[in-house]
């Protein structure tokens, strides 16, 4: 998220020495080389004061000190010698030392009282603003197109880090240079992104006819069922084309704004989505697919989480029945109930995975023209824009001209119904 890149800044800004050195650099096979080496560090940083002092991953050895004794002396000498040299520093002296970790829960209290560590600064995710002004800094020094649409790969790019969007503006550029082109364009930027997220485009990957003819109904079966729900962001873009990451095609979504927050009904609209692909297959195939299997977890994931700490099941209320342990790293959880409970969530998050899944097949069912309509022109284009999908949807047929792909749709639905009888 760039916290080294935040301390570097504020070196720069203050035009003071700056001595980093990372916390893994105290951890030695010698019993007291640490501790050597800390003292060694903050005499420097006497000597050369004012000064900033800047110690990375500081976990490496500022973890909790446990009760039993000779765990690990060695790091708790080292951590012991930094809280002595911390609270050594006369008044005036002008050293002021930083640090950065993953892990503030880990952290060792005598680190965090004050007169040591006493100030926390989280350094989150950039927010929408924050990823539009950080592409901005990393196209400086590339040559792009003036219509560029920041605001527009800020929004597509929602969780990203600083050295994500950095990589994105990289494989821009790259991609313009494949392309013969001196400048890069937004589609460059859009497609970046994409690669990003589910790496690059498999064009050579052969899938037989049958297949691709699911994997269409799946992206459109999402794609449908997210523009009926209420609460669910706009279809961006559709594609069947697969990628390295594994993915054979997906839908993507982009929402008109920043949220923080997440009411049950998005929660609930956002696993109906999820269960659209699956639901599609069954509509029209009478099957079920492993292509569905990210579906089901995303789902799972979100429908345990409505049940166990956002508080939105009704049978449990706000009952905090889960823990995070380490929002920083992965954000992994544990139940914290007794087994009776556990089998009670279970039972819970089927049945919300269950009605949203059967209100998947009612929207697909109501829509099944437009279903066949728009899987028959994504097989044909193999990528549809948000504005394709919306034109078919919305029967203007601006964009799209009814008259080349609704034929291949009916064709398209004949051959899979004849296909199913003989079957």
């Amino acid at each position: 998220t760039g916290k080294t890149l935040l301390a570097q800044a504020v070196a720069g800004e203050a035009g003071v020495p700056f001595f980093s050195i990372s916390g893994s650099e105290f951890v030695e096979m010698f019993v007291g080389m640490g501790a050597s080496r800390v003292r060694d560090l903050f005499k420097q940083a006497k000597e050369k004061a004012p000064c900033i002092v800047f110690i990375d991953e500081i976990d490496a050895i500022g973890k909790k000190r446990d009760a039993n004794f000779g765990g690990n002396d060695e790091r708790e000498q080292t951590l012991n010698q930094l809280l002595s040299e911390m609270d050594g520093f006369e008044d005036g002296i002008g050293v002021v030392i930083l640090a950065a970790t993953n892990r503030p829960d880990s952290l060792d209290k005598a680190l965090l009282r004050p007169g040591r560590f006493d100030r926390r600064v989280p350094v989150e995710l950039p927010d929408l603003n924050g990823r539009e002004a950080i592409l901005k800094v990393h196209t400086k020094g590339v040559n792009v197109d003036q219509n560029i649409d920041y605001n527009q790969v800020a929004r597509a790019t929602s969780g990203a880090s600083g050295a994500e969007l950095a990589n994105i503006v990289n494989e821009a550029a790259l991609r313009a240079v494949r392309l013969g082109r001196k400048k890069v364009l937004q589609e460059d930027l859009e497609e970046s992104v994409e690669t990003v997220i589910a790496g690059y485009q498999r064009k050579g990957a052969v899938i037989n006819e049958r297949e691709k003819k699911i994997i269409a109904y799946h992206e459109v079966g999402h794609a449908l069922v997210a523009a009926m729900g209420k609460h669910s962001a706009p279809v961006h873009k559709i594609t069947i084309i697969p990628r390295t990451s594994g993915a054979l095609g997906y839908t993507m979504q982009v929402d008109e704004e920043e949220k923080v927050l997440m009411s049950k009904e998005e929660a609930l609209d956002k696993i109906t989505t999820y269960t659209g692909g699956r639901a599609a297959e069954e509509v029209i195939f009478n099957t079920k697919t492993s292509g569905a299997s990210n579906d089901i977890e995303m789902a799972t994931r979100f429908a345990r989480s409505m049940v166990t700490r956002f508080g939105m099941d009704d049978e449990f209320g706000m009952v905090a029945l889960e823990t995070v342990n380490n929002a920083y790293l992965g954000g992994d959880t544990s139940l914290a109930c007794s087994p009776e409970t556990s089998t009670n969530i279970d039972k819970a998050v089927i049945k919300i995975i269950n009605d949203c899944h059967q209100r998947a097949i009612d929207i697909l069912n109501e829509n099944i023209d437009k279903l066949h309509e728009i899987a028959g022109y994504l097989l044909q284009n193999e990528t549809i824009t948000g504005e394709e999908f919306m034109d078919i949807l919305d029967n203007n047929y601006i964009i799209t001209k009814k008259a080349d792909f609704v034929e291949a749709s009916q064709q398209l639905e004949s051959a899979i119904r004849a296909d199913l009888e003989n079957n």
